[in-house]
């Protein structure tokens, strides 16, 4: 394989690879819109959700709470559409102007705007429920629950992972669990 002086393979970035700087390049941007994919449907479900509920009958009777709740998750949702799409607009800015690691790093840090945004959007969501279909009180109590819920499984857990990750030096042995699964092991 010839490669473009400069370009030589390294493994620098991950180990067991060998791949010049844009190979990887291009291989972490197709997972970023893999991940973009990923989130796409479920955002398109909710804001498809949101936008048909002033359609519904019940809806004229949602006090100011819910009536302010349902129009912060509109403008979330639109928010968190806007940021989805933020990463092919940069595509299109860049291309072909070899930037792709500049696109890859952007790219990275509004993936990761995106899950927060819909976070928030699945707790108001379900803050919005629980507060049409029960009330208020019951509303704010399912949406707390949820985001200390939501903290933990992407925050918590991903910064936990990520440090028996460097503490076995990347071999996906350490962790919590032990690494016998079938509870038999040759010292027992």
């Amino acid at each position: 394989m010839s490669h473009l002086p400069g370009s030589e393979p390294t493994t620098a970035g991950d180990p067991g690879r060998e791949e010049t700087p844009e190979q990887r390049a291009d291989r972490n941007w197709n997972e970023l819109l893999q991940e973009i994919r990923v989130m796409q449907i479920g955002v398109q479900i909710i804001t498809g959700f949101l936008l048909t509920l002033p359609f519904q009958q019940r809806f004229t009777q949602l006090d100011d709470a819910g009536l302010a709740l349902y129009l912060g998750l509109v403008v979330l949702a639109c928010l968190t559409t806007a940021v989805m799409l933020a990463p092919v607009s940069l595509h299109r800015m860049l291309f072909r102007h070899h930037h792709k690691p500049l696109l890859v790093s952007n790219g990275d840090t509004l993936i990761k705007i995106m899950v927060g945004a819909i976070a928030l959007m699945l707790t108001g969501c379900l803050t919005f429920i629980v507060h049409v279909v029960i009330g208020p009180g019951a509303g704010w109590a399912a949406g707390s629950v949820l985001a200390v819920l939501l903290v933990l499984i992407l925050l918590v857990y991903p910064l936990l992972v990520g440090r028996w990750a460097r503490r076995d030096g990347g071999t996906g042995s350490g962790g919590p669990v032990d690494d016998d699964l079938s509870g038999s092991s040759p010292t027992r």
